[in-house]
């Protein structure tokens, strides 16, 4: 065979070898949104409200709690979160915030706008007092609840609440929080534009995915336990499908960044409060400070864990508990 006919037969069976591989990939994924859709078509109910349809989901008995998801969530992130204050015995209510999956973006999505409809949520529910638990991005409007319907409010639980000042934080030595820099950008302008982009660098990026979109630094989970690590990969996996969430993100993303000082002295509801002081999107002087500017409120905080409280969920979940019981 000749040089020219074998350069051939390589190009043919490289060729054939990529459009293999680009097949399996294409498999791959259309199997993994094929589940991430069925996952969150059941365990939730969408209900009409004066401040619009809400979709939520409930699990437990017991005392009712309110969970607020953070960016990139849902009813199904909620539960997720509160899942080990079902088995203490609570009953959980997590609703789908503006943009989230089928709860709509309304013109109007600000963290006022969106405590007014977890009121509205509640009166569908023939729900008049509960507690909030308010993670992440869901802490503006969990606050904004206790401002705005103090006689519904029982207590308030803020989880590395996105809270001024922590929009403006700094690390350590100087450094700006990787969602400060050009890396959120480029993840906007690429992966969060589809569900198959995102699929593809969760795949091949996933420790970048972890500390940019988790808040989250990596090394945290070289000495995690296995039952942390699965944790993590399941918060990471089920943000998919993306495309039901991304108005969502977009508006947390808007909201985050030019947080307001709320009128923190007003809150009167028993508050606890968990801050990360490693938590790369900064929120830890967001979470000290509102401790030390709600009356009373109770401030747990650790210096390792990132966004997603790496290696203290038991720890943190039982006091969460704990708390809610001791100020029912």
């Amino acid at each position: 065979m000749s040089t020219e006919s074998r350069g051939r037969v390589v190009g043919t069976l490289i060729s054939l070898l990529g459009a293999g591989l680009s097949a399996l990939v294409w498999f791959n994924y259309r199997r993994d949104i094929r589940r991430a859709r069925e996952r969150i078509s059941v365990g939730s109910r969408i209900v009409d409200t004066p401040c619009g349809p809400v979709e939520y989901g409930f699990a437990g008995d017991g005392p009712p709690i309110l969970v607020v998801h953070g960016a990139g969530g849902g009813f199904d992130q909620g539960l997720e979160i509160a899942n080990p204050l079902v088995r203490s015995g609570f009953r959980v209510i997590a609703m789908s915030r503006f943009g989230y999956l089928q709860t709509p973006l309304p013109v109007d999505a600000s963290p006022a706008a969106q405590a007014d409809a977890h009121a509205c949520l509640l009166d569908a529910l023939d729900i008049q007092r509960v507690a909030v638990v308010g993670a992440s991005a869901g802490a503006p409007s969990s606050m904004q609840f206790a401002l705005r319907h103090p006689d519904r409010t029982a207590v308030v639980v803020l989880l590395v609440p996105a809270a001024y000042p922590s929009h403006i934080e700094q690390r350590p030595g100087g450094a700006v929080p990787p969602q400060s820099t050009a890396v959120v950008k480029l993840l906007f302008d690429t992966a969060l534009k589809s569900d198959f982009l995102f699929w593809v660098a969760s795949k091949i990026a996933r420790h970048a995915m972890i500390e940019v979109l988790l808040g989250t630094p990596p090394s945290v989970l070289e000495n995690a336990s296995a039952e942390e690590r699965a944790r993590i990969a399941t918060v990471l996996n089920h943000i998919q499908p993306l495309s039901m969430r991304r108005l969502g993100l977009l508006n947390d993303v808007s909201i985050v960044r030019s947080l307001p000082r709320y009128e923190l002295e007003r809150i009167a509801a028993p508050t606890l409060i968990v801050g990360m002081a490693d938590c790369l999107y900064g929120t830890y002087s967001g979470s000290r400070y509102c401790a030390e500017h709600i009356p009373g409120a109770r401030f747990i905080s650790y210096p390792s864990g990132g966004h997603l409280w790496v290696g203290h969920e038991r720890e943190i979940m039982d006091g969460i508990a704990g708390f809610l019981r001791s100020t029912a």
